[in-house]
């Protein structure tokens, strides 16, 4: 997909790489961007920025999805590529609160969800659309310190295989983003864990490397490049990479 002359959703747009998605798209000649997050003000920032629109969305709510959808349709057109970005983080393991685990399921997991139960059908009427979905590298791997964000990204991988294998023929397309370390505000307190093992990049890095994937509509984006090889290690033996993942939890989690 070209992205000049569509309509695009970003979540999470206040910030990080919601932003900078929201100012690569602009800058490709979107016809419209929409700023979703659900820090209003910096939504709105965003899109004073770069001529776009903003919406104050809170994505743990299916309610406001919905809304956010139905009202950019019916007023401003079809959207043609919906970046569900939004994403938050909690350290800690089973000990973890059952409100906060809810909280970054319904986020991290559940938006994805309802972000396709009521944009895949619209898409489909019209012969076809685009999904963004942001998951990390902890979805194709882990998180050391982190079962919550562990998890929940494998969960949203996992929606967005399942999205692209169902609805492929459809004509939906699917992509899935799973950086390691970006500098962004939830790895402002942390620059040094694990997850910047193989660098800290820039959200704009991240930006680039989302365009084209969507241009060759490529489903997996690994800005990090390294993970791949860590994939494949992964697979090849299940065993041995779980041994090297406890040397890394003995490092960083103590």
């Amino acid at each position: 997909m070209q992205i000049k002359d569509r309509i695009v959703v970003v979540t999470g747009a206040a910030s990080g790489i919601g932003r900078a998605l929201a100012q690569r798209f602009a800058r490709e000649g979107a016809r419209l961007v929409v700023c979703s997050d659900l820090n209003g003000e910096g939504a709105a920032a965003t899109a004073k920025d770069i001529g776009g629109i903003a919406f104050t969305t809170n994505v743990a709510r299916e309610a406001d999805i919905k809304h956010l959808i139905e009202t950019v349709e019916s007023e401003r057109g079809p959207i043609d590529l919906f970046c569900s970005n939004a994403g938050i983080g909690y350290g800690g393991g089973a000990e973890v609160s059952d409100d906060k685990w809810q909280r970054i399921w319904d986020v991290n997991v559940m938006a994805h969800v309802w972000a396709a139960r009521h944009l895949v059908p619209r898409m489909i009427a019209r012969g076809g659309g685009y999904l963004l979905n942001t998951s990390s590298a902890a979805g194709l791997l882990s998180q050391i310190g982190s079962a919550p964000y562990a998890v929940t990204k494998h969960a949203a991988v996992g929606l967005a295989e399942w999205l692209a294998i169902t609805h492929g023929d459809d004509g939906i397309k699917v992509s899935v983003l799973c950086p390691q370390a970006v500098r962004t505000a939830m790895t402002a307190g942390n620059p040094d864990g694990v997850a910047s093992v193989n660098g800290m990049i820039e959200p704009e890095e991240v930006a680039e490397a989302c365009l084209r994937a969507i241009e060759t509509e490529d489903f997996l984006i690994l800005p990090h490049p390294e993970v791949l090889e860590y994939m494949r290690r992964k697979a090849a033996d299940y065993s041995r990479w779980i041994s090297g993942m406890k040397k890394l939890n003995r490092k960083y989690a103590g």
